[in-house]
């Protein structure tokens, strides 16, 4: 087993290396307990670092990735659009379990059990303090699945981190939010009983997803009708050997289930009792992948700091108001 997991890890380095992670490392935390009782053996978690850890350890911000995303997306995020300040902070992108890179379907030896936003935050959790000796962190910085797993760290573990900045948020999946990713769910598994491809399968979930993460307008604006056909064209393309269909289900079906009031009676009011972190939440106001009606109940029950976005960008709203977003983070880290 030591040897399957060592040619496993040799094999995920080369692969992330070739796609640029040379800043890739994997940490082996060894069995992990999942929330549904189950272990997932040997399991392993893929990190970067940005920065210099100072020498108490005071200036650590974690960043865990968002759905199908890598710790390579956020290399680029926070070392080309400098997000977050490097030479202030010492970051640490984390993969999430099933994005391809820490333990995920597609990389484990045995059939891959179904995993919560509580199962990533707990394998983060045992990488931070078993291998990388850190015992409590300054910051957490989280968008979409990310902004659900810095959520989770702040009613899982309450005296562990000082500040969370969630943006793009939710602390639950509203009904509208359920709709769309039962829909997507449904139309995967039914073209699968069809022995549809993975490309073709692949093609009509990232057009949907698409649909959803930005607004007509923005559509509109971007799309001319007289290339369409070429638009189109583009999500038909050889689907990721990393973030496979399967890895993207078991992280859809993570998110359906996310709720950080799940222990607290379904009570929102109680999780928010149990927050001691300060919160800063980013919402989009035309987002229509994460409603951010919760996200804004949430801020409202913990006095939190909040970020309203307007623009005709969706889901990716602070990708179109970068600049702004990464000042008002830079600000609350700050004071």
């Amino acid at each position: 087993m030591k040897r399957l997991l060592f040619s496993i890890q040799i094999f995920l380095l080369f692969a992330a290396l070739s796609f640029g992670q040379s800043n890739l490392q994997i940490a082996n935390i060894g069995d992990l307990t999942l929330t549904s009782g189950k272990q997932l053996e040997n399991c392993i978690v893929g990190y970067q670092t940005f920065g210099k850890l100072n020498e108490a350890k005071s200036n650590v911000i974690i960043f865990p990735t968002w759905f199908g995303g890598t710790s390579e997306s956020i290399a680029s995020l926070v070392v080309k659009h400098h997000f977050l300040d490097t030479t202030k902070y010492y970051v640490i992108a984390i993969d999430a379990l099933g994005d391809g890179i820490s333990s995920s379907p597609s990389n484990y030896q045995n059939e891959f059990p179904q995993i919560t936003i509580r199962d990533m935050v707990n394998a983060e959790y045992k990488m931070l303090t078993e291998v990388l000796d850190i015992h409590h962190i300054f910051a957490a910085v989280g968008g979409s699945m990310g902004s659900m797993q810095v959520l989770e760290w702040a009613v899982a573990y309450p005296d562990f981190i000082d500040k969370i900045i969630a943006y793009v948020a939710s602390p639950k999946m509203s009904s509208y939010d359920l709709l769309w990713m039962n829909a997507q769910l449904n139309i995967i598994e039914t073209l699968q009983k069809c022995n549809t491809s993975e490309r073709e399968i692949r093609k009509l979930s990232d057009m949907m997803l698409t649909l959803l993460s930005r607004t007509p307008n923005y559509i509109n604006e971007k799309v001319k009708t007289e290339n369409l056909s070429e638009y189109l064209a583009s999500f038909d393309k050889e689907p990721s050997k990393i973030f496979t269909l399967d890895d993207y289900v078991v992280q859809l079906k993570a998110m359906m289930k996310h709720d950080i009031s799940a222990n607290y009676d379904s009570s929102m009011a109680n999780a928010a009792k149990a927050i001691k972190a300060k919160l800063f939440i980013i919402v989009s106001k035309t987002d229509m992948l994460v409603n951010p009606t919760e996200a804004l109940n949430l801020a409202e029950l913990t006095n939190a700091k909040v970020l309203i976005l307007n623009n005709n960008c969706g889901h990716l709203a602070v990708s179109c108001e970068l600049e702004k977003c990464s000042k008002e983070i830079s600000d609350f880290l700050d004071n």
